[in-house]
């Protein structure tokens, strides 16, 4: 979430026009993020989120917005599309795709304790139920050819021990056919960030724009990544056995998932070394913008290659 597309509020009173949400009342950009424009939103009804969307097209975004409406009347805390008068959760503001949304309650950590761990856990095995009842399918963008495509661009600015590992592990989950485990509709970027919380329990999931259909055990090796994960890159043994047995009460892994943990952890670790590497390096420009350091997952993914991991239920 960042600001790339300025809104004022009398541009936003008028595009509120077409909604029943009262009268504005606070305007404010939020800075975190890098895909698209995001605003908290105060009006006489309520508190609310208006995203622009600067990448996706309105043509993409129906599966995002169809998605979040399907898992919030499925009970999972998740921001809730507000439709217009016409019954479209989407419009345009300033030329660009924008919606808005419910905003919920909570904030999030960088610290996360054990029962926030387990919380997550078990409330990501629950949005993956929830999912398998929705029937829009989106392929993963950022698969094998995304992967390759990022590296080669991003490749020009790492040293010759980096593009050695970049490489290999590119190569090596090209590979892969996760097509046999568990599918379905994924977060694909429940990082600590994207999680309120309200004490140890969980407020609400936001930022479902990475949001596609892939492995299931994808999101939970993504997850874990940033939950579970030390400062150093490596796995906290107890916080990672805490969040994968309360997501297996949930929604049991299976043999085939088990075996297939080690890699996904690396696969899920090269991802967002990759992204963040471009953002990096390759960055748009963006009045507020916050990237993030490469590193972190490079760290992550190196410490995964040299640890054989297992599924500690």
């Amino acid at each position: 979430m960042a600001v790339f597309t300025n809104v004022s509020e009398a541009d936003l009173t008028a595009w509120l026009g077409d909604y029943s949400l009262g009268q504005l009342l606070e305007l404010q950009g939020i800075a975190s993020g890098i895909e698209n424009t995001n605003y908290f939103v105060t009006t006489s009804n309520g508190r609310f989120v208006l995203t622009l969307f600067e990448i996706l097209g309105a043509d993409e975004l129906p599966f995002y917005l169809n998605l979040m409406a399907h898992l919030a009347r499925h009970g999972i805390p998740c921001p809730n599309p507000v439709a217009n008068r016409f019954n479209q959760f989407l419009g345009t503001l300033n030329g660009k795709p924008a919606c808005i949304v419910s905003r919920l309650s909570g904030k999030s950590t960088t610290t996360p304790n054990d029962l926030q761990c387990a919380a997550i856990g078990a409330m990501l095995g629950q949005m993956h139920i929830a999912g398998q009842s929705f029937s829009q399918v989106m392929p993963n963008p950022r698969g094998a050819a995304w992967r390759a495509e990022t590296a080669r661009r991003v490749r020009p600015f790492l040293d010759a021990q980096q593009m050695v590992l970049l490489e290999s592990e590119v190569a090596l989950h090209a590979q892969q056919n996760w097509t046999s485990l568990p599918q379905g509709v994924i977060h694909a970027d429940l990082f600590r960030d994207n999680v309120l919380l309200e004490n140890d329990r969980i407020g609400g999931l936001i930022d479902f724009y990475f949001a596609c259909s892939d492995a299931l055990l994808y999101d939970v090796a993504i997850t874990v990544n940033d939950w579970c994960t030390h400062t150093d890159g490596t796995l906290d043994r107890t916080k990672t056995r805490i969040f994968l047995r309360a997501y297996h009460a949930v929604r049991p892994l299976l043999d085939s998932e088990h075996r297939a943990w080690p890699l996904m952890l690396r696969v899920a670790a090269l991802r967002f070394w990759l992204s963040r590497l471009f953002d990096k390096h390759l960055p748009r420009d963006g009045e507020l913008i916050n990237a993030h350091d490469p590193s972190h997952f490079e760290r992550i993914l190196i410490n995964h290659i040299g640890t054989a991991q297992t599924v500690w239920l």
